[in-house]
């Protein structure tokens, strides 16, 4: 059994939970593409996609990292190298287990392989992270598989089903419409996801950013306690680089390190 991730924290996670746990698979891919985020017609592993990934994720590297940034320019393609290897796994006849969440990227992760495996597997099994869970006789409520500790994932296996194909096809379905509309963003609303504006989530940022000085990773901290809808801080802060070209924020105290800086609201 493979199992399949959307993000690297959870893949990192399942990774160590399958050297504990003789009941989880044999390996781990991980397809994090971000596809909730940008145009979504230009192919998935390819240049496009590879600039907005290394944009998103080089944010907050201080200095001039050649290793860090050489790494991330190489993400899409290690990404496209994952996908190969779960295609030559799966013309193998080997079975795959789809870990997904309500989380955007998740979600759109989920919709987008459907389109992609449709007619070529049979069914595959999937487990969805619920809404709330319980943990030592107390609730709890995970955003993400990235939340989740490694030892905790044999406990939703009982979450597993199984996909036929015309539910696979339903889900194919699904993301050729997002594919059709094409925005800059995708957000999930009561479960399904939907084609939003680049601007949807910048009232939080401005919720939380008042004339009062804050620190950038404070304010971004902030937003990410409160509102738990699985979206990375690397959104907020590309949001906030474009609300300070725009001068709607102002940089009270510069740092080389972006979250490091003191940000405010720029009077209108």
């Amino acid at each position: 059994m493979i199992e399949v991730m959307f993000g690297e924290s959870e893949a990192g996670a399942m990774k160590f939970a399958l050297r504990n746990d003789k009941t989880l698979g044999s390996d781990v891919i991980c397809l994090g593409s971000l596809l909730d985020i940008g145009d979504i017609q230009k192919p998935v592993f390819g240049t496009y996609r590879a600039n907005l990934l290394y944009n998103l994720y080089y944010q907050n590297q201080h200095g001039e990292d050649r290793e860090a940034k050489a790494e991330l320019k190489q993400l899409c393609g290690v990404y496209s190298s994952e996908y190969d290897r779960l295609i030559d796994r799966l013309k193998k006849g080997e079975p795959i287990r789809v870990w997904y969440s309500s989380a955007p990227y998740s979600l759109c992760g989920m919709l987008w392989l459907c389109r992609e495996l449709r007619g070529l597997i049979s069914e595959m099994s999937v487990v969805k992270l619920p809404s709330v869970t319980v943990k030592r006789n107390s609730a709890v409520s995970y955003s993400s598989w990235g939340e989740v500790e490694p030892n905790r994932f044999k406990y939703f296996l009982k979450k597993s089903r199984v996909l036929k194909p015309d539910e696979i096809a339903l889900y194919a379905h699904y993301w050729e419409c997002l594919q059709c509309e094409n925005a800059p963003l995708r957000a999930v609303l009561n479960g399904s996801v939907i084609s939003v504006p680049a601007s949807f989530y910048d009232f939080l940022i401005f919720k939380n950013l008042g004339k009062e000085h804050i620190q950038e990773a404070v304010l971004i901290g902030k937003i990410l306690s409160e509102n738990r809808i699985g979206v990375g801080d690397f959104w907020y802060a590309y949001r906030i680089e474009k609300f300070i070209a725009q001068k709607r924020i102002k940089i009270i105290e510069n740092s080389p390190q972006k979250y490091v800086r003191i940000l405010a609201k720029n009077a209108t």
